[in-house]
């Protein structure tokens, strides 16, 4: 996967909502220190840093292009690293924070029980992934794609079982929930630039071949229709859970 930074920004607004409705659901806690995996360009990384007081936070990337435009400093650090196998080691964190990063791996159950061995007496977990494979983005694209798993559909549970699982990994409360967010894009073909960067970039060169990127728009047209403006209705679980 190659990732375009300067694409995935263009809805950069629309993406940053579940973002911070997410950082909402943690609790005060006193200078901590916070992990976010999948940082991306660590934009986000630096302002969630600032709203929680944290003492140290450090933004995990598998992407060397996202990781390029991000800085360190001020008591954030940035590091190359794959968020399915990440531990914190022996320096447990306070809060593990993950937002649209874990749909791109398998075995959630597996890794949210790595991450949960991560904390801290009393961390936290908040975590974000969309829940929208059935919706025509999604569905057209693994059409066109069979070979290529969508990592939504074949990676993402439902939120009852994602609910499941953070009680038997021993956490004391939680929070488990599924959000539509509606997004108003200018126009139906403004969802193909959407996916371009997210989906299409799985599909490396494949994604990026231009006959490619307009058969894909030609056949999702067809079902969503070529309409100014257009409602995007994006599915997203957010959850969050505090040891005691």
């Amino acid at each position: 996967m190659t990732w375009d930074p300067q694409q995935y920004n263009r809805f950069a607004a629309e993406r940053e909502q579940p973002f911070w409705d997410l950082a909402a659901l943690l609790l005060p806690a006193d200078a901590p220190e916070v992990v976010d995996l999948g940082c991306g360009d660590g934009r986000l990384t630096r302002a969630l840093h600032e709203r929680v007081g944290a003492t140290r936070t450090t933004g995990i990337d598998s992407s060397p292009a996202m990781l390029a435009a991000a800085e360190d400093g001020d008591g954030v650090t940035f590091v190359e690293g794959d968020l399915a196998t990440w531990t914190a080691g022996d320096a447990a964190v306070d809060v593990v924070f993950a937002n649209a990063s874990l749909q791109w791996v398998g075995d959630h159950e597996s890794v949210l029980e790595r991450w949960r061995g991560s904390l801290a007496p009393g961390g936290q977990l908040a975590v974000q992934v969309p829940s929208n494979a059935d919706h025509p983005s999604h569905t057209v694209l693994a059409d066109l794609a069979p070979d290529v798993p969508d990592p939504v559909a074949a990676n993402v549970l439902a939120p009852e079982r994602y609910a499941e699982v953070l009680h038997g990994l021993g956490f004391a409360e939680q929070h488990v929930r599924l959000q539509v967010y509606g997004h108003v894009l200018e126009s139906s073909a403004d969802v193909v630039e959407w996916v371009k960067g997210t989906s299409l970039t799985r599909l490396g060169e494949r994604g990026r071949d231009p006959a490619f990127v307009d058969e894909y728009r030609t056949r999702l047209l067809a079902v969503i229709g070529d309409r100014s403006p257009y409602f995007y209705a994006f599915k997203r679980i957010l959850m969050w859970a505090r040891l005691g």
